[in-house]
């Protein structure tokens, strides 16, 4: 396993942070990383990158405890923090030359000079970093996290703050890495393009582990039918109908309208556009997304 963490605790004075979490991450796999702010994720990755030690428990990267081997551990991975810490007065070119001497890497030039093809930073090599767009900046970030080649790269919010485009551009360098990666991220768009696996973490405990399609299939919130009618409808439409009590309006027009396990809600509302004289002009099915499950398992 390239990540193993068991019964890991984490106080901050009397304050639990983590409670009793375990979870493992196999070589080459991608792991979305989920949570409420403030569920525990931030100092999950603290000490995993050996910044702050547990509380009680333990956890291995490659093998390396992260008690007993701290050093050993940060020169196998790579970390891009949330708020990404560049200095802003060294040019870029610089500033990754300087990384690259902390990590005592050999034919340093070759090197800086792949990375800032891969980040795709070549047109912005000699300015300095406090001029650069965020989009920029995080690409700065991941040369960083990138430029020692580690084995496994933990990214925190990689992509937050930048725009559509900037955002495509960032996944699309991370995906291409081919490294274990552990990715907490609000996008859930994000998480479904890019992982194989989710954890939730909430109040400190894990509590999802598993794929995006299989996670679905469990959660309970059901499948909506999404129906537009020809003409405008009111809630007194639905009140006496016990299959269409659950309906929200998305417009006057628009319904969604929750269905339960094994219920299909299509012949009956062909009748109910029938007694209504309404016509159908689209009807379509809308399964759960990765939102529906973040929110029914983090709602309380």
């Amino acid at each position: 396993m390239s990540i193993e963490v068991q019964n890991l605790h984490k106080w901050y004075g009397s304050n639990q942070a983590l409670n009793d979490i375990s979870f493992s991450i196999k070589k080459g796999e991608i792991v979305g990383f989920l949570g409420p702010n403030g569920a525990g994720k931030t100092t999950t990755m603290k000490i995993l990158t050996c910044l702050m030690p547990p509380t009680e428990g333990h956890a291995t990267v490659c093998g390396l405890d992260v008690r007993k081997n701290p050093i050993g551990i940060q020169r196998l991975i790579g970390y891009l923090p949330e708020n990404n810490p560049l200095y802003g007065d060294m040019f870029v070119q610089e500033y990754l030359n300087f990384v690259s001497q902390i990590y005592h890497i050999p034919n340093r030039q070759s090197r800086i000079t792949d990375i800032i093809k891969q980040t795709g930073l070549v047109s912005h090599a000699h300015k300095l970093i406090k001029e650069l767009s965020k989009g920029y900046r995080q690409r700065v970030g991941l040369a960083q996290a990138l430029i020692h080649d580690p084995q496994v790269l933990i990214l925190d919010e990689p992509t937050t703050g930048l725009d559509p485009n900037q955002i495509l551009e960032i996944r699309e360098i991370i995906r291409q890495q081919g490294k274990t990666i552990l990715l907490s991220t609000h996008i859930m768009q994000e998480v479904e393009a890019m992982c194989d696996r989710v954890i939730i973490i909430h109040k400190g405990k894990i509590i999802a582990n598993n794929s995006t399609a299989d996670l679905k299939k469990q959660i309970k919130s059901h499948e909506r039918i999404i129906v537009e009618f020809d003409r405008p409808l009111t809630a007194d439409y639905f009140k006496n109908d016990k299959l269409l009590r659950e309906v929200e309006m998305i417009d006057n027009q628009r319904l969604s309208i929750r269905q339960r396990e094994k219920e299909d809600l299509r012949t009956h509302l062909f009748d109910f556009a029938v007694a209504h004289n309404l016509r159908i002009l689209e009807m379509y099915q809308e399964h759960n997304s990765l939102e529906d499950v973040f929110r029914e398992l983090t709602h309380a």
